[in-house]
C-alpha cells in the first residue's frame, strides 16, 4: 500500500523522539547524592513536628527549665535547704558525741589490745593465782597501759571469746547426748547472756547504792564477771572426758581460783573512804562487795554448766 511520504517522515519523526525521552515514573525515595536546594527541607530539628514543639514535653518558652527549678530559684526554698543541711549535721554531730561519751572507740580498743604472750599469761593467772604476787595496774600518765604490756589489766577479748567457745562446746556437749537442736544452742546463748546483763546490772546499781570510791568502770566490770566463761569451757570439757568425777573436780579447782583472783584483783579497784569514821565502814562495804562478786561467780558457773552436762533426754 502506497502511503504518502510526508506521513512516513512524521511518523518516524515520533520514533525518534520516543526514543530519545524516557518515561516519568513517580520515585519512592528522594534524592540524597546533591545537595539540597535552598527551601528544599524544613529548619532543623523541625520534622514532622509541629511548630512550638519541645521534645521535653514543656510549653513553649519553658525549654531551659527542668523540674524542680522554680523551687530552687525561690528565696524561701534555699533558705529551708539550708537550714535543714545544717540542722543533719549538728545532729549528727552531737549523736556522735553522745556515743563517743558512753562507747568510745578508743576505750573498746584498748580493752582488745592484746597479743598471744599475754592471753597465755591471764589463761594461766586464772587457773593458778596462788603464786602471783603483784596486783597492781601500772599506769602511763593516768591512763592505765594497754592489756599487751599489763598482764593485771582487764581485757574484753579472753571474756568474748570464751563466750563464744562456751557456746560451741555447749553444743558439742548436747550433740554427744543426742539432743543438739538449733533451738536448744540459741537457748543456751540467750539465757547465758541475759544472766550476765542481769549481773552486770546489780554489781553496777550496789556500787552506785553503796555509794563506793572505785577506779572500775562499766567495761572493767564486764571483763571481770566475763572470765568465768574460761572456767566453764574446761569443766564442760572435763565433763565430756572424765564425766562427773572430772566436771566437779575441775569446776570446785575453778571455783576456789577464780574467788581468789577476783579478791586480789578487786581490793586494788575498789577503794574505801578515807575520812574520819567513814573508814571502817568504807572498808566494810567494799570487802563484803568484793566477797559478794566473787562468791557469785561459781554459783553462775554451776548453773549455766549442770543442766548441759547432766540434764535428762526429751
Amino acid at each position: 500500500m502506497d502511503v504518502p511520504s510526508g506521513f512516513r517522515q512524521r511518523k518516524s519523526g515520533q520514533k525518534r523522539k520516543a526514543k530519545g525521552t524516557k518515561s516519568q515514573k513517580p520515585q519512592l525515595f528522594q534524592d540524597t547524592s546533591s545537595p539540597p536546594q535552598p527551601g528544599q527541607f524544613p529548619p532543623p530539628g523541625n520534622y514532622g513536628q509541629p511548630q512550638g514543639y519541645d521534645p521535653s514535653g514543656m510549653p513553649p518558652g519553658d525549654v531551659n527549665q527542668f523540674p524542680g527549678q522554680q523551687y530552687i530559684q525561690d528565696p524561701m526554698a534555699n533558705l529551708a535547704m539550708q537550714y535543714g543541711t545544717s540542722w543533719a549535721g549538728q545532729s549528727k554531730d552531737m549523736l556522735n558525741k553522745n556515743i563517743e561519751q558512753y562507747v568510745a572507740t578508743s576505750k573498746i580498743k584498748y580493752y582488745f589490745a592484746v597479743d598471744t604472750a599475754y592471753v597465755g599469761k591471764k589463761l594461766g593467772l586464772l587457773a593458778f593465782p596462788f603464786t602471783h604476787a603483784d596486783w597492781s595496774i601500772k599506769y602511763n600518765q593516768d591512763e592505765p597501759v594497754a592489756p599487751r604490756y599489763e598482764v593485771n589489766a582487764p581485757d574484753l577479748y579472753i571474756p568474748v571469746m570464751a563466750f563464744v567457745t562456751y557456746i560451741l562446746v555447749a553444743g558439742l556437749v548436747l550433740g554427744t547426748q543426742d539432743r543438739f537442736t538449733p533451738e536448744q544452742l540459741g537457748i543456751q546463748a540467750s539465757s547465758a547472756l541475759v544472766w550476765f546483763i542481769i549481773e552486770l546490772l546489780v554489781v553496777m546499781f550496789t556500787l552506785y547504792v553503796m555509794n563506793l570510791r572505785t577506779d572500775l568502770k562499766y567495761l572493767d566490770i564486764m571483763c571481770y564477771l566475763g572470765y568465768k566463761f574460761v572456767g566453764m569451757i574446761v569443766c564442760m570439757l572435763a565433763g565430756l572426758v572424765l564425766q562427773r568425777m572430772g566436771y566437779y573436780g575441775v569446776l570446785l579447782w575453778f571455783s576456789i581460783s577464780l574467788v581468789f583472783f577476783l579478791v586480789r584483783t578487786l581490793r586494788v579497784q575498789i577503794q574505801p573512804h578515807s575520812t574520819g569514821d567513814d573508814f571502817s565502814r568504807g572498808n566494810k562495804r567494799s570487802l563484803y562487795l568484793i566477797l559478794t562478786i566473787a562468791i557469785l561467780q561459781p554459783l553462775l558457773m554451776w548453773w549455766l554448766t549442770n543442766h548441759i552436762m547432766f540434764g535428762r533426754k526429751q
